[in-house]
């Protein structure tokens, strides 16, 4: 029973179970022909390899170089543990995307609050994270009505407008202006799940016009790319899930 069992035994456990890996690996190498110094291998349980690493940590901490935070890891939920990227192995799948719109709350003197920023992402489930929007400092945004209706004004990449309007079933799309993405930097915008929550609109050079809209949404604790440029703009670094990978109550009610 992995409840009642102490961390004690349960390390005791994944030791057992490294260890006999490694008896089944070196067979294998040494059935196809590998040389190796097969009584001596190198591994990284070693009450050796173990006490060299603290002594490289100690210099660190000598140095100052030492600092706590938060990052986004590859995680088991199957396991309740971290996963190296070499144990990741992917799959074809089809991806669910999701398009949604959120209000401007300062414009920075660019956009009026009675106007949205289109955001794509094709991973729906990280939104309840979603500390930014990403665009490109050298796009074309434009900023639109469609359906005679001017209540509401849209920002979209101009590259995209076209695609974006028939997939949303817009008619009669009417550009009210262009903005380069360099000028809408630090406009916010309210989260769609959590009312008067700002999310700053940040310029990185890994947002493309091949699909989306131009503007992806960003969670810093969902991946490299969102944590890189949360950094730079200083966002939290935020994963709403528990080790099973259940989304927790700050995520939101349902």
């Amino acid at each position: 029973d992995r409840k009642k069992m102490t961390k004690s035994e349960f390390r005791d456990l994944c030791r057992k179970y490294a260890l006999e890996q490694v008896d089944k690996q070196r067979d294998g190498f040494k059935r196809l022909g590998v040389a190796g110094e097969w009584d001596n291998p190198y591994l990284t349980l070693q009450k050796e390899y173990e006490a060299a690493q603290i002594r490289v940590f100690g210099e660190f901490a000598k140095k100052d170089l030492l600092y706590r935070g938060k990052k986004p890891v590859y995680w088991s939920w199957s396991s309740e543990s971290a996963l190296a990227e070499a144990e990741v192995d992917y799959h074809d799948v089809v991806s669910p995307s999701a398009f949604y719109g959120e209000r401007v709350m300062d414009g920075k003197g660019v956009l009026d609050t009675d106007t949205y920023m289109v955001v794509w992402t094709t991973t729906p489930w990280t939104i309840p994270g979603s500390e930014g929007i990403t665009i490109d400092a050298k796009f074309d945004y434009l900023v639109v009505t469609h359906d005679g209706d001017t209540s509401k004004k849209f920002v979209i990449a101009a590259d995209l407008i076209n695609k974006c309007a028939e997939l949303f079933e817009w008619s009669d799309v009417e550009t009210v202006k262009v903005v380069k993405g360099a000028e809408l930097e630090n406009v916010t915008a309210e989260h769609p799940f959590f009312a008067g929550k700002e999310l700053i609109t940040m310029l990185g050079d890994f947002v493309t016009t091949d699909t989306g809209t131009g503007l992806v949404h960003t969670a810093p604790g969902y991946g490299d790319d969102d944590y890189n440029i949360g950094r730079k703009y200083g966002l939290d670094v935020f994963a709403p899930v528990d080790d099973r990978s259940y989304l927790t109550t700050d995520a939101g009610p349902g």
